[in-house]
């Protein structure tokens, strides 16, 4: 039996540091807002073991736990948490209709997106098997851990560039395998790899496998293949980095708000607001560049702040 259609002021899709940061201030100033966690529920932090980064924790925290933190503060000033994924959305008028799992259908007077973006893989079975314990997408946020170590960047663009080079300041040597004969990255960005004296890179080189165990040890050593003669190559390694790019969470919303050539949503500059008034985008939705916990959790602030002044002009 299908429920009564509900009405809320501000409906927030998604519930990483940019939906809980959103929904702490939408819920301080009376907003009432309904949070739907999504596939994820607290985004990909819940996929990283060690946070190190955010301020605030001096001793760091595990994702999960920060996640946890998160929602619960939210809620300490009445957020509505709920389990469900968002399976449509029409923003063609306010209030605007979403559709919860499929059955429930929600009016919000104001959305607040903030869905993320998801890494791309390889698609091999050691990365999940790996991933906390010496796998990583982001060397960002988790290249201080390496620090005096050996590592593994897989990517031939401008992202695996700027991540290798960037990890190269900490580790003792930086491997990059490219699966072609060259690199997609920009010329600037291949002169910094080619002049990184502790980076080296091998072309025409792919991953057969990421060697080492779940728990203290992780990732031990990486066996590249090279696609031209099938030799085999083992590179010792504590860390191994896949860099080929982000698909950010927007396919919902594809065809109703302006977008760029990747799927990332497009925002008024310095602000969250989308083209349509009334819907906010926050996070590593709108966010192709930063893409961090705390970046994230500041566009979450903004949106909130967004739609609390939208609000209040319609009254």
């Amino acid at each position: 039996m299908e429920k009564e259609i509900e009405k809320v002021e501000t409906l927030i899709i998604g519930s990483g540091p940019a939906g809980y940061s959103a929904a702490i201030y939408a819920a301080r100033a009376d907003m009432k807002p309904v949070v739907i966690q999504g596939l994820q529920p607290g985004g990909q932090l819940t996929t990283t073991t060690d946070v190190d980064n955010y301020p605030g924790y001096k001793d760091g925290i595990t994702g999960p736990e920060m996640m946890e933190d998160f929602k619960a503060q939210a809620e300490r000033f009445g957020t509505d948490t709920r389990w469900g994924m968002v399976t449509k959305v029409d923003l063609s008028e306010r209030p605007f209709k979403v559709e919860v799992d499929e059955k429930d259908t929600i009016l919000a007077e104001t959305v607040i997106i903030a869905t993320g973006a998801s890494a791309k893989w390889l698609g091999i079975e050691d990365e999940k098997r790996l991933n906390g314990y010496g796998v990583s997408a982001c060397a960002t946020c988790d290249g201080f851990f390496y620090k005096g170590k050996e590592v593994v960047v897989v990517g031939a663009g401008d992202t695996a560039a700027e991540e290798a080079t960037y990890l190269a300041k900490m580790c003792t040597k930086v491997t990059i395998l490219v699966r072609r004969d060259e690199m997609r990255a920009s010329k600037a960005m291949q002169h910094r790899v080619f002049n990184t004296p502790n980076l080296e890179v091998l072309f025409n080189h792919e991953t057969k496998s990421i060697n080492g165990e779940p728990g203290a040890v992780g990732v031990e050593s990486v066996t590249a293949i090279n696609n031209k003669t099938n030799e085999e190559t083992i590179i010792p390694a504590s860390g191994f980095f896949v860099a080929i790019g982000h698909k950010p969470n927007s396919d919902l919303f594809k065809g109703q708000l302006e977008m760029d050539d990747a799927g990332y949503l497009i925002v008024e500059p310095g602000t969250s607001k989308t083209e349509i008034p009334g819907v906010f985008a926050a996070g590593d939705i709108a966010d192709h560049v930063y893409r961090q916990a705390v970046t994230s959790a500041g566009t979450g602030c903004m949106a909130a702040l967004d739609a609390e002044r939208f609000l209040a002009d319609k009254k």
